[in-house]
C-alpha cells in the first residue's frame, strides 16, 4: 500500500478545518492543525508534514509569515494556499515567498487532494484565474514592488476592510462581514484613504481595480 500524504491544516476557523479534514481525510493523513503564525510554526516543525495547507490571513503575521519562517528552518517545506481570498497581491505574496500553489475554498473536495498531491510531487497549482495573476506578476504587468509598498502601509484589518469597500459593500455590510462596528469601519476606511493618499471611495475602488486587488 502506498502511504498517505502527511498534511498540516493551517487555518484559523475550526469549523473549516474539521470540513477540510472530513474532505481529505480518507485520502491524506492530517497529522496536526494550526490557527495562528505561532502554533502553525510549530506544528510544522515538530510534524515534518509533506504538505502544509495554508490559509493567506492569519493571527500572527499571515499566511506569509508562516511560509518565511518554515522556510528559513525547512527550505523544502511544500505549502499550498488555500484561501476564500482571490485578490492578486495575496496570490503573488505567498507564491514569492515560496508557496507552490494557491487554490480557493469552492475547490472540490477530490480537486483538493489532487492539488495536495501534485503539490507533494514538486509542480505547481492554481485555480485558472489565478494562474494569470501570477504570469502577469512575472510578465511585468502587475507592479508587484508597488503593491508591497503600498500595502505595507495597512495593516491586516485596513486590507480587509479596502478590499470589500473597494468591492463596493456598504459600511453596514463590511461591519457585518468582518463582525466589527459600523464606527470601527468608518476608522478604517479613514485611515485606508490617508495612508493610500485618496479621498474618496470612489478613488479607492479605481486604485484596487488597476492593482487587480478586487
Amino acid at each position: 500500500m502506498t502511504v498517505p500524504l502527511r498534511v498540516v491544516l493551517v487555518d484559523d476557523h475550526a469549523m473549516f478545518r474539521s470540513g477540510v479534514r472530513a474532505e481529505v481525510g480518507r485520502d491524506v493523513d492530517v497529522v496536526g492543525e494550526a490557527a495562528d503564525v505561532d502554533s502553525a510554526v510549530a506544528m510544522i516543525g515538530a510534524t515534518a508534514p509533506d504538505v502544509v495547507l495554508l490559509d493567506v490571513h492569519l493571527p500572527g503575521g499571515g499566511g506569509t509569515e508562516v511560509v518565511r519562517r518554515v522556510h528559513l528552518r525547512a527550505p523544502d517545506t511544500r505549502f499550498l494556499a488555500l484561501s476564500v481570498s482571490d485578490a492578486a497581491e495575496d496570490v503573488i505574496g505567498v507564491i514569492r515567498l515560496g508557496a507552490r500553489g494557491y487554490v480557493t475554498k469552492n475547490i472540490t473536495g477530490p480537486e483538493l487532494v489532487a492539488a495536495i498531491r501534485r503539490v507533494a510531487d514538486g509542480d505547481a497549482v492554481f485555480s485558472p484565474r489565478l494562474a494569470g495573476f501570477v504570469l502577469d506578476a512575472f510578465a511585468g504587468t502587475i507592479e508587484v514592488a508597488q503593491i508591497d509598498e503600498d500595502l505595507d502601509r495597512l495593516t491586516e484589518r485596513e486590507r480587509e476592510v479596502m478590499r470589500l469597500i473597494a468591492r463596493g459593500y456598504a459600511y453596514k455590510e463590511v461591519a457585518k462581514e468582518l463582525f466589527i462596528s459600523i464606527k470601527t469601519v468608518e476608522t478604517h476606511v479613514s485611515s485606508v484613504l490617508r495612508k493610500l493618499q485618496l479621498s474618496s471611495r470612489h478613488e479607492l475602488s479605481r486604485w484596487a481595480s488597476d492593482r487587480r486587488l478586487i
